[in-house]
C-alpha cells in the first residue's frame, strides 16, 4: 500500500454528447450490447432533465496488501420526465388537453362549465422500460459469478406497496430492509418492466447525506474576489470530519492570510477547532494550479462558513478562449468524508460542490479588429499612390506612338460644332415661335 499514489486531475468543463457515450460504453464487459447499458441510448440520455456520467478507479487490497487489483466503477445518473419521456410515441407535438378529457375540481366556487380548474393528479404515470428508453434490456452481461450461481442483474429501489410487473422469465429477489427487489435477468431474450398507474404519495423515505456544502463567489469588480464554502452538519449528536480539497486554477491567485472558518450557529468553536490541518502548494504562472487541503472538524447541527480573497490576473490576449465574455470554469471542491465505525461509516464517502464561473478582466477584442482595418486602409491608400507616382511613366499624347493627333482634334471639332448647331438651331426655334405669335 506504502506504493500506491492517489492521482488527481480536473476538467471543470465538458459538454456530455454521443462522442463520450461511445467510449464509455466500450470499457463495459459486454461492450453495451447485453445487460442494463443496452438501454443506454444516446438520444434518450441525454434528452433528459439532467444526466451525469462519472468513472471511478480504485486499487482493491487484500489486508496482506498482496494481489492488489485495480477496480473501475462506472456510473450514469439520469432524471427522466416520463410525460416528456413517452410523448415521441403518445403526442410527439405538445398540445393541450381535449376539453372532455380535463379532470376539473368542482369545489371551486368558479367551477362552471366553462371554467375549469385542473386537479392535481395524485396517482403516477404508468410506465414501461420500452416507453422511456424506446428498448427493452437484452439478455444479461455476466450472468454468474466465479462459482457458476446466477447475479442479480438489475435492482430496484420502490415502497413495497408499489406494484411491479416483469417479464416471466426472471427471478425476482425482495430484500425488504433496504426497500430493493433485484432480478436475475435471462441470460437471453428481452427483459421488460411495467410500472401501472398507482398512489404516488408512497415514496422511498431519502437518507440525510452526511454533510451539505454550498460554494459560491463573493466580492465584485475585476481586480479580486473572494470564495465562500457553508459547510453544514444535519446530525443532532455527532460531529463529522472531512478532508476539503481545492484546485485551483493559476490565474485565481488565493491570499491564505485571508482564510476563516467560523461557526455561523449559537455554538461558535475558535478556528484551530474546525481547521486542524492545512496543506497548501502554491501556483505557477502558466504551469500548474493551486492546490489547497484542509482538515475540518464541524460540530453537531451546525454550519461553518469558509471564506478567503484571491486576485485575478491578466492574460495574454492569445491565451482567451472564443468565448471570453462567458467566463472561466472553475473545478468544484472534492470533500472526503472521513470513516467513522460508531456512526455506521466504515468507509469513506466523497462529495463534490457545484462548479463556479469566475469573470476576468476581458478586452474589447473588436479594437484590434477595428485598428487592424483601418491601419490597413491607411497603409494601401499611401503605398497604392507612392508606387504609381514612382512607377507610372506621364507622356503627352501627341508623344504617344501610332496616336494621330490631328484626327483626335478633327474629332473634338466636330463635336463641339454638332453641340453649337444643336444649341443655336434650338434657339432660332424660340425665336420663330415669337414672331408668329
Amino acid at each position: 500500500m506504502s506504493k500506491l499514489h492517489l492521482i488527481h486531475g480536473t476538467l471543470p468543463r465538458e459538454v456530455v454528447c454521443t462522442e463520450n457515450l461511445t467510449p464509455f460504453l466500450k470499457l463495459l464487459p459486454c461492450k453495451g450490447k447485453a445487460g442494463i447499458s443496452t438501454l443506454l441510448d444516446g438520444h434518450k440520455l441525454f434528452d433528459a432533465s439532467w444526466q451525469t456520467m462519472s468513472i471511478d478507479v480504485r486499487p482493491v487490497c487484500p489486508e496482506d496488501a498482496s494481489g492488489c487489483i485495480v477496480e473501475m466503477e462506472q456510473t450514469v445518473n439520469m432524471v427522466l420526465d416520463i410525460e416528456r419521456s413517452k410523448r415521441p410515441y403518445d403526442n410527439p407535438i405538445p398540445r393541450p388537453v381535449p376539453t372532455e378529457e380535463l379532470i376539473c375540481d368542482t369545489s371551486k366556487p368558479y367551477s362552471s362549465s366553462d371554467a375549469c380548474y385542473p386537479l392535481d393528479i395524485l396517482s403516477a404515470q404508468s410506465w414501461t422500460l420500452s416507453d422511456l428508453f424506446g428498448r427493452r434490456i437484452k439478455g444479461s452481461c455476466l450472468a454468474t459469478n466465479i462459482l457458476g450461481q446466477p447475479t442479480e442483474s438489475l435492482c430496484i429501489k420502490v415502497p413495497r406497496k408499489h406494484r411491479i410487473d416483469t417479464s416471466d422469465d426472471s427471478i425476482e429477489r425482495i430484500d425488504s430492509s433496504k426497500n430493493e427487489r433485484c432480478y436475475v435477468l435471462p441470460s437471453t431474450g428481452l427483459f421488460e418492466i411495467t410500472l401501472p398507474q398507482q398512489d404516488s404519495q408512497a415514496v422511498v423515505s431519502r437518507p440525510i447525506p452526511p454533510l451539505y456544502a454550498s460554494r459560491s463567489f463573493t466580492g465584485h469588480g475585476q481586480e479580486r474576489g473572494g470564495v465562500q464554502t457553508l459547510l453544514t452538519n444535519p446530525s443532532p449528536d455527532a460531529t463529522i470530519s472531512f478532508v476539503y480539497f481545492e484546485t485551483l486554477p493559476w490565474f485565481m491567485k488565493p491570499f491564505i492570510h485571508t482564510l476563516k472558518a467560523q461557526s455561523i450557529t449559537s455554538f461558535s468553536p475558535s478556528q484551530e477547532d474546525i481547521i486542524t490541518s492545512i496543506y497548501y502548494r502554491p501556483a505557477l504562472d502558466r504551469e500548474r494550479g493551486t492546490q489547497m487541503e484542509l482538515q475540518i472538524t464541524v460540530p453537531p447541527a451546525s454550519t461553518v462558513r469558509l471564506t478567503y480573497d484571491f486576485e485575478k490576473a491578466i492574460l495574454r490576449y492569445t491565451e482567451y478562449p472564443p468565448d471570453a465574455n462567458r467566463g472561466f470554469d472553475v473545478a468544484p471542491a472534492i470533500i472526503r468524508i472521513l470513516p467513522d465505525p460508531s456512526r455506521q461509516r466504515p468507509e469513506a464517502e466523497y462529495l463534490r460542490t457545484t462548479s463556479l464561473l469566475l469573470s476576468l478582466p476581458t478586452p474589447d477584442f473588436s479594437m484590434p479588429y477595428n485598428v487592424i482595418i483601418l491601419t490597413s486602409t491607411v497603409m494601401a491608400l499611401a503605398f497604392g499612390s507612392m508606387y504609381n507616382l514612382l512607377i507610372r511613366r506621364f507622356v503627352g499624347a501627341d508623344e504617344m506612338e501610332g496616336y494621330d493627333f490631328g484626327k483626335a482634334k478633327a474629332r473634338i471639332r466636330g463635336r463641339l460644332a454638332g453641340l453649337r448647331d444643336r444649341w443655336f438651331g434650338r434657339a432660332r426655334h424660340r425665336d420663330s415661335e415669337k414672331k408668329i405669335q
